[in-house]
């Protein structure tokens, strides 16, 4: 059973940084592509960054380019979501998410098959 973790969410100024880890209970991380969405109240959730289980590669919505970095140490099973500037409509529960199988080119798409539980963040303006 794949069990996600997430910590590192709570309250800051507009224009300050959050890291966000979340730790995965399995010993095969190093297989899965992982994922950071949010959800705010009354919207849907979003895929925020990603990243490859392999390569390094890494996908960001574009509201987050050049603020936000996904990272991961498969040796810790963590992956990371460092945000920086950040705005006051980045306010949201986020969670981590990982993806077994992903599939072609468009692999940070999911459908994503183990999810965290959830920490909440918010920036106050």
């Amino acid at each position: 059973q794949v069990q996600l973790v997430e910590s590192g969410g709570g309250l800051v100024q507009a224009g300050g940084s959050l890291r966000l880890s979340c730790v995965m209970s399995a010993r095969t991380f190093s297989d899965f592509v992982m994922g950071w969405f949010r959800q705010a109240p009354g919207k849907e959730r979003e895929l925020v960054a990603a990243i490859a289980s392999v390569g390094g590669g890494t996908n960001y919505a574009d509201s987050v380019k050049g603020r936000f970095t996904i990272s991961r140490d498969n040796a810790k099973s963590t992956v990371y979501l460092q945000m920086n500037s950040l705005k006051p409509e980045d306010t949201a529960v986020y969670f981590c998410a990982a993806d077994r199988f992903p599939v072609g080119s468009l692999w940070w798409r999911g459908p994503y098959d183990y999810w965290g539980q959830g920490t909440q963040v918010t920036v106050s303006s």
